[in-house]
C-alpha cells in the first residue's frame, strides 16, 4: 500500500470510529441526538458551549454511555494489535493473544473472587485485580515451560500455552462445579463471555495508557516484526536478536492483554480476525498493519457492543457471543480459501 493510500485509509477509519462511537452513545432506552452528545462532550472537556442537555441526559451520556464506548474502543484496539504481534511472533495466521493462557488465567482469578471471596477486601476492584494477576501468572508459567537452555522455542510456546490453558480451564470448571451459588456461577459465566457493562471513567486510565505504551513500542519495532515474517534465519541475518525480541513481544503483549481482559472479560475472535482483514487491505508491513489494526479493532468492538445491547433489549447479551457470531463465519471462509498468504508463508 502506498503512503497516500495509507494516510487516506487511516483518515477514513478515524472518521468511522468517531461516527461509530457517536452512534453507539445514541443507542439506548433514552433517545439522545448527535448534537446533544457533542455539546456534552465539549462542555465536559472545558470548551464552553451552552448545552440544552438536562442533568439526567448529561449523566446518561457522560457517566454511563461514554465510558462504555471508550472502553470498547480501547479493548478492541488492544486485542487487535496484540493479535497482529502474536501472529508475527509465531508466524501462524490462526494465533491470537489468548494462546499464552491469558484468558484462562484471568478466568481462574475472576472465579476465585466471585465464588470463593478471594481479594474481597479490595471491593469493586477485586475481580479486575485477581483476573490480571491470574493472567500474568499463567503467562509466567507458559514462558517458563517454553524457555529451554535460555532460548524460547515457538513450538514449545504454543504447546505450553495450550497445556496451561487446559489446566487453568479445568481449575475454573472445578471451582464452578463445587460452588452452590447459582448467582455466582451465572456471574462467572457471564464474565467469561465478556462484558463492558462495568465501565466507568475511573477504570479506563490503566487500559488506555497500557494500550498507548504497547502500541508505541510495537510500532517502534515494526522492522523486527516484518523480519520475523521472513523466517528465523532471515531475521537473524537482518540483525534481529530473536530470543530478546520474543521476550519483548511476550512481555508487553501479555501485559496489555491481561489489563484489558481484567476489565472486559474474555472477548474472543478480535485478535484473530482483525489482523487478517487488515492484511487483506494493507499487506504485511507492520508499520501500516498496527495502526490500521488498532482502528479497525476499535470500530469492530464498538459495533459488537452496540449489538450486544440491542439484540435482547432491555436485557444485555455478553459481547463475546456477538464477536463469535461475527468471527466464526469469517474464520471458516478464510480456512476454505485455497490460498492465504502470511508473510512469505501460507
Amino acid at each position: 500500500m502506498t503512503r497516500p493510500r495509507f494516510i487516506l485509509l487511516i483518515a477514513v477509519l478515524a472518521a468511522g470510529l468517531l461516527a461509530s462511537m457517536t452512534f453507539a452513545v445514541m443507542v439506548g432506552s433514552v433517545d439522545i441526538t448527535p448534537r446533544l452528545i457533542w455539546e456534552v462532550l465539549f462542555s465536559k472537556l472545558g470548551i464552553f458551549i451552552v448545552t440544552d442537555a438536562s442533568k439526567a441526559q448529561m449523566v446518561i451520556i457522560w457517566d454511563i454511555r461514554f465510558p462504555r464506548i471508550v472502553l470498547a474502543a480501547i479493548v478492541g484496539a488492544a486485542l487487535a494489535i496484540c493479535g497482529a504481534a502474536i501472529q508475527a511472533l509465531v508466524k501462524n495466521s490462526i494465533a491470537d493473544p489468548y494462546i499464552l493462557g491469558v484468558s484462562s488465567g484471568a478466568s481462574v482469578g475472576a472465579a476465585s473472587v466471585i465464588l470463593l471471596g478471594a481479594f474481597s477486601v479490595l471491593g469493586e476492584y477485586a475481580i479486575s485485580l485477581a483476573a490480571f494477576l491470574g493472567a500474568i501468572l499463567s503467562v509466567m508459567i507458559v514462558f517458563f515451560l517454553a524457555r529451554v537452555n535460555g532460548r524460547i522455542s515457538v513450538i514449545r510456546l504454543l504447546l505450553a500455552g495450550i497445556a496451561v490453558s487446559m489446566v487453568l480451564s479445568a481449575i475454573t470448571n472445578f471451582i464452578l462445579m463445587m460452588s452452590k451459588q447459582q448467582g455466582g456461577i451465572q456471574a462467572v459465566m457471564y464474565w467469561m463471555l465478556g462484558s463492558l457493562a462495568g465501565a466507568k471513567w475511573s477504570n479506563l486510565g490503566i487500559p488506555f495508557f497500557s494500550l498507548l505504551l504497547v502500541f508505541i513500542l510495537l510500532l517502534m519495532n515494526y522492522r523486527q516484526l516484518n523480519a520475523l515474517l521472513l523466517g528465523e534465519e532471515t531475521a537473524a541475518t537482518l540483525g534481529v536478536n530473536l530470543d530478546r525480541f520474543r521476550i519483548f513481544i511476550i512481555l508487553f503483549v501479555s501485559l496489555l492483554t491481561g489489563v484489558v481482559v481484567a476489565v472486559s472479560g474474555s472477548i474472543g475472535f478480535v485478535g484473530l480476525i482483525i489482523p487478517h482483514i487488515v492484511r487483506m487491505m494493507a499487506g504485511s508491513n507492520y508499520k501500516m498493519v498496527l495502526p490500521i489494526s488498532a482502528l479497525t479493532g476499535a470500530i469492530f468492538l464498538v459495533w459488537a457492543d452496540m449489538a450486544a445491547r440491542m439484540v435482547l433489549a432491555p436485557e444485555e447479551m455478553p459481547i463475546g457471543i456477538i464477536t463469535a457470531i461475527c468471527g466464526s463465519p469469517f474464520f471458516i471462509w478464510m480456512l476454505r480459501r485455497k490460498r492465504y498468504s502470511f508473510g512469505d508463508g501460507e
